[in-house]
Formats: structure tokens, sequence, C-alpha cells
């Protein structure tokens, strides 16, 4: 079977609304026995297994269920809290605080479904009380949420590195830079909006609301602190800083603050277990299409082809950016890194294009299909949180994906944007 049809089978299915995990195994499954015949059958079990069981993949369970567990022990609240007593005083003050409050979940958790869950249920209700446009309310909790995935830890950089055999470590520090230009750029849209409708101011600044919220957030705060500067110091690696986080977000839920109890520890657990089953799965299937194509060797085919073309590696970047971004569209994060990551990588290292760099776009352009329908995970959950039409918040959505979207240039065209801090660091 040729690698065209499995890919073209795995997009089909998906578009059917078969789960993407099954898509992948059924299309793998299909091309395996057609090339190999039904003797390689009592290999697969055994190649899904060894997929899905890579160290570094501990992480992402690990990350997921910290998310969780913020989300239920007053850690997120405070850190709202701390956001809107130093924002405040700006106009336009919610949308500057649900970005913000973003940004410092985002340096904890590693997943934009966790950031939007634990935001756009507060954020997005207190900022229509106070006179945004709903579609706008839902946009920029949307997008924000997906600095989740680039401000390091980034599950998606997890699977990327696993998927391409490169630095966990330096991808995180690869993404530092990248995530506050987005981030910040898009408090400048706030502050742009905000002007142009005269949007409210929420409260005079206060130092000393500033010093009360902060004490109160201080260990919130250090939780980046801590689970960071243990990895980018070299003290653990990036899976033992995912467990780092769950016990930091356990002590500081459920000791210092006091509102993590048993039954809330449970729910977290539950819903951690929920979502990484659902990332495993995803990987132990992608194993076998890996399977397949190394026997195929549709990646050295591929990369035969393209340097034919051109060895630019400007201009394969440019063409990468537009597949991932239109793969983007219709595949989740993880099923994109994982369905075709493995087929690029040889074209990238040809051309000689810096594998952390690239880690980055591929992040980047991801973070947009995150936003782009018909997929578009986070923004269908954030609609659902905000009880708002799709296409009305991806419409107010589109300044933001802008945004993501110079940042993306940005990146690919300016690689010292990403490789700066790594090269003086760690190379």
């Amino acid at each position: 079977m040729n690698a065209f049809f499995v890919f073209a089978a795995v997009i089909a299915l998906v578009l059917i609304n078969v789960p993407i995990a099954v898509a992948l195994g059924i299309a793998a499954i299909g091309a395996i026995l057609a090339s190999q015949g039904v003797g390689s059958l009592p290999n697969l079990a055994v190649t899904m297994y060894q997929g899905a069981t890579s160290f570094p993949l501990i992480a992402i369970p690990l990350f997921i269920l910290a998310g969780a567990i913020m989300n239920t022990s007053g850690i997120s609240r405070r850190l709202m809290d701390f956001a809107s007593a130093l924002l405040g005083s700006f106009r336009g003050a919610l949308a500057h605080v649900n970005v913000l409050t973003s940004m410092f979940f985002a340096e904890i958790s590693g997943s934009a479904v966790a950031d939007v869950a634990a935001t756009g249920s507060i954020m997005i209700p207190a900022m229509k009380k106070r006179g945004y446009p709903a579609a706008f309310s839902a946009a920029v909790t949307s997008s924000s949420a997906s600095l989740a995935i680039i401000i390091p830890p980034s599950i998606p950089m997890i699977l990327y590195a696993v998927m391409a055999g490169t630095s966990v470590v330096q991808l995180f520090v690869a993404g530092i830079v990248p995530g506050l230009i987005a981030g910040f750029s898009m408090m400048g849209v706030c502050y742009y909006y905000a002007v142009r409708y005269n949007w409210p101011v929420e409260e005079v600044f206060q130092l000393r609301k500033l010093g009360r919220t902060f004490v109160e957030a201080f260990w919130a705060l250090m939780m980046p602190v801590i689970i960071l500067g243990g990895i980018f110091g070299g003290v653990v690696t990036a899976t033992e800083g995912a467990a780092l986080a769950v016990v930091a977000a356990a002590l500081i839920g459920g000791v210092v603050y006091r509102e993590l109890d048993w039954r809330h520890l449970r729910d977290a657990i539950i819903e951690g277990g929920v979502q990484t089953g659902a990332v495993m799965l995803l990987v132990a299937a992608s194993a076998l299409l890996g399977l397949y194509l190394t026997e195929a060797q549709l990646p050295q085919q591929l990369a035969t082809e393209l340097i034919g073309i051109t060895n630019n590696p400007w201009f394969v970047l440019a063409l990468l950016n537009v597949f991932f971004l239109f793969v983007g569209m219709f595949l989740h994060s993880a099923a994109a890194i994982i369905l075709v990551v493995p087929i690029v990588m040889p074209l990238v290292n040809s051309v000689g294009i810096d594998p952390v760099h690239f880690g980055v776009v591929v992040t980047l352009n991801l973070a947009i299909g995150q936003q782009t329908p018909p997929v578009a995970s986070v923004l269908m959950i954030t609609c659902s949180i905000a009880k708002e039409n799709v296409w009305t918040v991806s419409k107010a959505n589109i300044p933001f994906i802008l945004v993501l979207l110079a940042t993306l240039l940005l990146v690919t065209y300016v690689p010292a944007t990403t490789l700066s801090l790594v090269d003086y660091f760690y190379r």
C-alpha cells in the first residue's frame, strides 16, 4: 500500500469522526498487512508497547496531573488575583489579566486544554459582566491558552523531542523568547481594543494590595521557578521535573493553601488519567505507523524528492509551515506531531535546519491549529465554556491568530529568536 494512501486514509477516517488513535491504528495495520502479510501480526502489540514506554513520555501524564491539581487547589485563583492586582489599573485590565494568567499557568502545566479549563470558567464570565464583548472574551481566553504549548514546559515539545530524537531541555529553553513575544503582543492587541472601545480600568493601582496578593500567590509563583530552574540547571531531567511539578502542586495546594482534599485529589487523578489515556493511545498507535514508514522509507523518499526541487532551507521551511498550518486545521497537536514529524525529519536534517529551531516552528504552527476550525481543539472547549458560537468567536480571534502568525514568521526566519539562549547555555 502506497504511503500516500495511508496518510489519506487517516485524514478520511478522522473526518468521519473516527477517533484519531483508532484511525492511525487502522491505517497502519492495514498498510503493514498489505506489505508484510499476516506473519507480521505478532509483532504489532510489542511495537505499540515499546512505542509508548519511552522514558521522556512519562513527563506527559505527570504534567497533565500537575495541571489538574492546580485547577482544584486554589493555585490558579491566586495567580489570577496577583495578575489582577498587578494590571488592574490598565485600560482593558481583565483582558490583560487573562493573558498574563495564561502565561503564569503555561510555566507549570504544558497543556493548553488545562490552561483554558483553569482560566476560562472564571475569566470569561467576569469579562462579560464588566461589558467586554462575549466573542472577544472567549477569543482572548482561547488564544492565550495556546501559549501553554509554547512557553515551557510543553507537552507537544516533549512529543516532538521523542519523535525527532532531540533534547527536551533545549526545546524548552528555545520556547521562552517566542512565548514571551507572543504573550506580550497579545496584551498589545488587548490594549488597542481597550482604548478604541473605552473598556474599563478595574481599580486604582494599590501597592498594598499587590503586596498582599503576591504573598498569597508566592508559593504558586515559585512553582515554575522550582520546576524550570531544576530542569534548566541540570538538577533534574524534564521527566523528573514533571514529577516535581506534581509533588509541588500537591504540597502547595494541600499543605500551604489547604484547599486540596482527598476528593479533589481523586478528581484530579481521574481527569489526568483520562487525558493521559487519550494521548498515550495516540503514541502507541503512532508506533505502528512509524514501523510501516521505516519499512517503506517514505521519509527518505520525501527528502530526496524535495531536495531535487530545492535545497534552500528557507524555502523548505516555508513549504513545511504551509503544510503544518494545513495539518493543524484537521489534527490535534499530538496527532500531528506523531504523524508528520517522523516523515519530515530526514528532509529537515538533510538541508541543515536545526532540529531544536524546527521544533519551535512546529509547536507554533500547531498552536495556531488549536485556534483554526474545523478541529480547533482549544477554541472548541473555550466556546463550550463561554456558550458562544464558534464562528463568531473565530472572527474575534483573527487579531490573536495574526499575532501567532507574526511570531511564527519571526521564529522561522530569525533563528536566533529561539537558538540564542540554547547556544549560550548548552552549546
